[in-house]
């Protein structure tokens, strides 16, 4: 029986004293430890603590947005680092391994749709091209149709942090998000099969990016299946 995949979403910033832990946990995920799982995961490195004496290199305002939305379907009074998202439907501060393991149990039962990418090429201008796949949906009456993402993200990053709350320490990442560019929706009853094209930034190493795509249901629900390949 095939690993069923579970996405894991880490918010985090070096800029915070507590996030390291949940950083090295993540690490942990990325080697696989979860029976039955194939954990993809990623970094998404928030903007609101870059005021306080560290710019995080990785971070985007685009990540705190996305953790906003997810703090209001939740319900939270505020968001917080470090903040662990488990397939878009069950949130915890990102050290906590007991209720990762929870979420994980949950994740591995839920059905999960097939996502595939392919033909992954980079050429000489920095364009990344993938074919990006999507098995057909359930009809769902009355929902809007799921969207599909493709993230690109570096597999590992490390920082000697000068300044702020972790001044000196130097910190490393595991599947750092560097965009998540939304390429279609799936409609219902019908799958998706379209070739994208991604811009990459200018100086990263092809054999340190992976590719990460996933769908989730609108109004960022539910991640109703993901997958990841190495960018060759």
């Amino acid at each position: 029986m095939s690993p069923v995949p579970v996405l894991v979403e880490l918010y985090t910033s070096e800029g915070c004293s507590s996030c390291p832990p949940a950083d090295a946990f993540l690490q942990t995920l990325d080697r696989q430890p979860v029976p039955g799982a194939e954990m993809i995961v990623l970094s998404e490195h928030v903007d609101y603590w870059n005021h306080i004496g560290w710019r995080d290199p990785f971070s985007s305002s685009f990540y705190s947005d996305r953790q906003n939305a997810y703090g209001r379907r939740f319900g939270l009074e505020s968001v917080y680092t470090p903040q662990m998202v488990v397939d878009g439907a069950e949130e915890f501060v990102g050290s906590d391994h007991a209720a990762a393991e929870k979420a994980f149990a949950k994740e591995i039962n839920t059905p999960k749709i097939a996502v595939r990418l392919s033909a992954i090429a980079i050429d000489a201008t920095n364009a990344l091209r993938v074919h990006v796949e999507v098995g057909p949906l359930p009809s769902s009456p009355g929902k809007s149709d799921p969207e599909i993402y493709v993230v690109v993200a570096l597999n590992r990053a490390e920082s000697h942090v000068a300044r702020g709350e972790n001044e000196g320490r130097t910190l490393t990442h595991a599947a750092v998000a560097e965009s998540m560019t939304k390429v279609g929706v799936v409609q219902s009853m019908q799958g998706f099969s379209r070739d994208v094209e991604l811009k990459v930034k200018a100086g990263l190493d092809p054999a340190n990016l992976r590719l990460v795509a996933f769908v989730q249901e609108a109004r960022q629900g539910r991640i109703l299946g993901a997958t990841a390949q190495p960018v060759k």
